[in-house]
């Protein structure tokens, strides 16, 4: 039995903690942190054409590092929506203050912190415009909405809103970055689940542990909110702390 938990926390040690501090000490040595919220670039990251300019419907997800020492580990995920000929965006995110769901708080494509978005999925013309009103009754629906109910770890958070969406609205066909940390919590009643693609099957104990083996999401690990693992569909590795490093997950 002491064999047996010694190997258990070597592979721990090796595939958890050692890449999280190494990119912590990689992320202290960085010059371009924001040292708080107001001293922070919230502008447009020039993602996204102006409303004005684009007549096709789109949707999106974008996922930016979070500010400060919490970069370190985490992104923050958002969903963007236009209708076709709407002359301007419509931005949901889930935050810790104010009203957890916040509506147009931020420009489309801003940056968070300070750090500039990367887009998760990008659909655009007919097949959004008729994923929309599926987005927006998924945003409606999403049950911890209220004041209060947001956890910074293990969730449910930012991430956790997200992966909702992308849970009741699986033709987004796109999987969350490693690093969205609270992505895979779920209530302890749905300990086992479908993956938000609906491509494969979930495992999660209340976002501290878990695993999800799904086409889309590929193979993950998630140990304390840190996922490590492989996608083979568009081939990369998932390394905590660092994110995914391999071909980019979106097919343009």
């Amino acid at each position: 039995m002491l064999v047996a938990l010694s190997r258990i926390l070597l592979v721990i040690v090796a595939l958890f903690l050692i890449p999280l501090g190494a990119h912590a000490l990689w992320w202290t040595m960085r010059e371009d942190i924001a040292p708080n919220w107001r001293g922070a670039d919230w502008s447009s990251a020039q993602l996204l054409p102006a409303a004005s300019e684009a007549p096709q419907a789109i949707v999106a997800v974008y996922a930016a590092r979070v500010g400060r020492w919490r970069g370190i580990f985490a992104h923050h995920t958002w969903v963007v929506v236009k209708e076709a000929g709407a002359s301007t965006y419509t931005r949901y995110d889930k935050v810790g203050w104010g009203s957890p769901v916040r509506t147009n708080g931020w420009v489309p494509d801003g940056r968070w912190f300070g750090n500039a978005p990367h887009p998760v999925v990008v659909i655009e013309g007919i097949e959004a415009e008729r994923l929309i009103p599926q987005v927006r009754k998924a945003v409606a629906s999403y049950p911890y909405q209220t004041f209060g109910a947001y956890n910074a770890w293990p969730g449910p958070n930012s991430n956790t809103f997200v992966a909702h969406v992308m849970r009741s609205v699986p033709e987004l066909g796109a999987a969350l970055p490693p690093t969205a940390l609270g992505k895979d919590w779920q209530p302890w009643r749905d300990i086992v689940g479908l993956t938000p693609s609906r491509t494969g099957i979930q495992i999660s104990l209340g976002g501290y542990a878990g695993i999800a083996l799904g086409w889309i999401e590929g193979i993950e690990i998630d140990f304390m909110g840190l996922v490590a693992g492989v996608d083979l569909r568009r081939p990369a590795v998932k390394i905590p702390a660092w994110g995914r490093i391999g071909m980019d997950p979106i097919t343009w």
